[in-house]
């Protein structure tokens, strides 16, 4: 209003001058705007004039707005790439408390990348030994949930499809046979997934061998309640698990198949692979009695 009001200043009304008193009418000079015209229409100009300004400081604030959204969302990506630099060291040194702590801070992001990490941590710190069982089941079905939503924020991620596939199973736990033959299909789905979108992560291949593995030495009773449920039960082979194996289980499937040469060694390549889980150290654990047992019988 007020630069509306100088402008008003600059431009004041003109002096009505009549002319031709004579015939009872008067005109203002030729060609020139009436006072009274702009005394008439002077809220209408003074509007205008303020419409101007506004709509030139709404543009402004626009431009400042936008640069402002501009700043914040540069920062936010920046931030989560810190978390996930933050995230990737603690996982690799093992520190699984505070890898989960860290990531549970985050567990209501949108990011995809922070949320396959934090199912991840759940699932890690449900198998710590420490762990009760009542804790373990509750943080089961919370990894399968962050995993689900990772899933969900980007179907691209082949970590996304990996964790949800490692969640579904660990779910099964606490379902029943029915439940677990049932998810087997969909867990297979993601894996395959997982390692089409990803052909060199050798942990979801490593995962589709024991899949196979599984299925190959499910026992009879087992089959045949697979039978009675499902029409066309998951099956495999060893020998098909051996296209996916390349850890411990790989150096299992060489014995089941009577190839103790290559059984020791993948076997010893499982016992001297680095443990950044206490499922990590399992499977070192293992490993290391296979290999105790297969020397003894040699």
């Amino acid at each position: 209003m007020a630069l509306a009001a100088r402008l008003w200043r600059v431009v004041p009304p003109r002096p009505w001058l009549p002319v031709g008193a004579a015939s009872g009418r008067s005109r203002c000079g030729p060609r020139r705007l009436c006072g009274s015209e702009v005394v008439g229409n002077g809220g209408a100009f003074k509007r205008s004039l303020l419409l101007s300004a506004l709509s030139y400081l709404g543009f402004e604030t626009y431009q400042v707005i936008s640069q402002a959204a501009l700043v914040c969302a540069a920062a936010t990506v920046f931030r989560v790439e810190e978390i996930l630099e933050q995230a990737d060291y603690l996982y690799e040194s093992g520190e699984t408390e505070k890898l989960y702590q860290l990531l549970t801070q985050y567990k209501e992001s949108e990011d995809a990348e922070l949320l396959w990490r934090l199912a991840r941590a759940s699932r890690d710190i449900a198998q710590l030994s420490g762990t009760s069982e009542e804790e373990k089941k509750l943080l089961v079905y919370e990894a399968l949930e962050y995993a689900k939503r990772a899933l969900e924020k980007n179907e691209s991620s082949f970590a996304a499809h990996k964790w949800y596939a490692i969640c579904i199973s660990d779910v099964g736990d606490y379902e029943g046979i029915k439940a677990k033959i049932a998810n087997a299909y969909t867990i297979k789905e993601h894996f395959e997934k997982a390692i089409e979108l990803n052909p060199k992560d050798a942990t979801s291949i490593h995962l589709m061998g024991i899949w196979c593995y599984t299925f190959a030495e499910m026992p009879w009773y087992q089959r045949r309640i697979a039978k009675v449920l499902f029409a066309a039960p998951p099956s495999s082979t060893y020998e098909e698990a051996l296209g996916y194996f390349h850890r411990a289980e790989q150096g299992k499937t060489y014995l089941k198949l009577h190839n103790k040469k290559l059984a020791a060694f993948w076997l010893m390549k499982a016992k001297d692979h680095p443990a950044h889980t206490e499922e990590d150290k399992q499977v070192q654990t293992e490993a290391a009695q296979l290999l105790t047992g297969f020397s003894d019988k040699s």
